[in-house]
């Protein structure tokens, strides 16, 4: 099924929604894969390789966008900052999984964050980002526009304790590349998104401890 987009949600000609979701369950199949291969012990820089070899294990077209692993306080940073070194990750300890992966010409992007150990802080912080995506993802879903889904986002991690990253408001996807649709940020769409181009980015803080989490996903 192909969809007829206009304006800053215009795709492509080889655009098929069905092919989007394709995309999408190959990019989890990709961040689950590689999240299994993350140990304590390892670098951030040594498990960023070998993501980058499962990738290309799975046969993936292209990368379009890099692939992020973050461990640790650098949980914390947004998607254009650089990590602060290379930390280890530790036996308690807190990581994310953000990718950008092209597949079939279609743009997959998903990302999650995991836990180390039985910290029960990390445990919450990780769930909270996830149970924070799923509760704007059914708001989004009564037909609001993007920039509702963020005032959303942002009253209900308040509520819920955490602190939420604005700084990351979601994003343009399609057949590759998107970019030269000029979508904008979700958050700042006046518009009720439609299914299959828009990707939600949920990103909090720990209100006293220096980690966070991140969880990102296709809406459709």
């Amino acid at each position: 099924m192909t969809t007829a987009l206009s304006g800053k949600e215009a795709v492509g000609e080889r655009f098929v929604l069905e092919t989007m979701r394709h995309a999408q369950q190959l990019t989890w199949k990709a961040v689950d894969e590689i999240a299994k291969v993350i140990k304590p012990g390892m670098r951030e820089s040594e498990a960023h390789a070998r993501g980058k070899e499962i990738l290309v294990e799975l046969g993936m077209d292209r990368i379009w966008h890099p692939l992020l692993i973050r461990f640790g306080a650098n949980t914390l940073k947004t998607f254009k900052e650089r990590s602060d070194g290379d930390p280890v990750l530790g036996e308690s300890d807190i990581f994310f999984i953000d990718m950008g992966v092209v597949w079939e010409g279609h743009e997959g992007d998903a990302g999650a964050t995991f836990v180390t150990g039985s910290d029960p802080q990390m445990i919450a912080c990780a769930a909270a980002s996830k149970e924070l995506f799923d509760k704007v993802e059914a708001f989004w879903r009564k037909g609001v526009t993007g920039v509702e889904l963020y005032r959303y986002a942002t009253d209900q991690a308040q509520a819920m304790g955490w602190k939420l990253n604005l700084d990351i408001k979601g994003h343009r996807v399609s057949d590759f590349p998107h970019a030269i649709y000029r979508g904008g940020n979700l958050g700042d769409f006046d518009q009720a998104p439609n299914a299959g181009v828009w990707i939600l980015e949920i990103q909090i803080e720990h209100p006293e401890l220096p980690y966070g989490a991140f969880y990102e996903d296709l809406l459709i």
